[in-house]
């Protein structure tokens, strides 16, 4: 019921502002009539009216303010922020015009342009909460966009030993043969191998005392590498079978009979010499 009786006064207020007018065109009239309008939603008649006004009035900072407003309700952005921004050159701190304003500048993306109108605000009243919070909102998004863009982390580099350990070539094993053991001792640096003393002279019992020590060495030193403790480096590198031995181990017997077979017959040939002379 109340709504009901503001809007009869309303228009009743507005016949009469109406009448007014009509009866004098310049008359100042038009700036209460425009009001009368908005407040019962007529945007388009108060923008109408202000128009007109201002063709007498064209430096009137409060009809241009309602012009703007009134362009703003209608939708029309464009118009409402030209004027507007000629009202704030002419008149810097109306703070009502700041208000429309923000609000198309915000619409529009014009953060920094808005931030300004805030400003201009808060200078006249600190504490306004509508600009307060506007402030905070658009410097925290103004903040982000200037920060200048952090280098993206490279990726972490990994490293699968598997892989490598499967790609590299594995070292080289070396199976050596062991010599045969000697008269003289280790610790004497500079000293002159003997060959092993054998006690028959029997070439076929020399080869098969010699190949018996060979591979009686031969199997105290596997015995040795298989107790070692294991490479874990080479845990992953597939064991090569050593080679058999037997092969240089008969060369190398064979090189000692020819030796000892030439000892012999000098030996006979000086014994038969001595006793040819005796």
């Amino acid at each position: 019921m109340a709504h009901n009786q503001n809007a009869a006064e309303s228009a009743l207020e507005i016949d009469r502002l109406a009448t007014q007018l009509a009866k004098d065109p310049q008359s100042k009239v038009f700036m209460p009539l425009a009001e009368e309008y908005g407040k019962v939603g007529m945007w388009q008649e108060a923008a109408a009216v202000l128009e007109d006004g201002l063709k007498f009035y064209p430096g009137f900072i409060t009809a241009m303010v309602a012009l703007g407003r009134a362009y703003d309700h209608m939708g029309q952005a464009t118009k409402a922020k030209a004027i507007l921004e000629e009202s704030v050159k002419l008149s810097p701190e109306n703070l009502r015009a700041h208000r429309t304003l923000i609000k198309i500048y915000t619409g529009q993306g014009l953060n920094e342009s808005a931030l300004q109108s805030c400003a201009v605000i808060l200078a006249v009243n600190p504490r306004d909460e509508e600009a307060l919070s506007v402030q905070s909102a658009l410097g925290g998004l103004l903040k982000q966009k200037k920060e200048p863009g952090r280098p993206k982390p490279a990726d972490p580099v990994e490293f699968n030993l598997s892989t490598q350990k499967a790609t590299a070539s594995p070292a080289p094993v070396e199976f050596k043969v062991p010599a045969p053991e000697t008269s003289t001792p280790p610790d004497r640096p500079g000293s002159t191998p003997v060959e092993p003393e054998i006690a028959s002279t029997n070439p076929l019992n020399v080869a098969t005392e010699l190949m018996e020590t060979t591979l009686h060495n031969h199997d105290q030193r596997g015995e040795q590498l298989a107790d070692a403790e294991p490479d874990p480096q080479a845990a992953d590198t597939e064991a090569m079978p050593p080679p058999l031995p037997h092969a240089g181990v008969v060369a190398q017997m064979e090189a000692w009979l020819r030796t000892i077979e030439s000892r012999r017959r000098d030996r006979d040939n000086v014994n038969e010499s001595d006793h040819k002379t005796s």
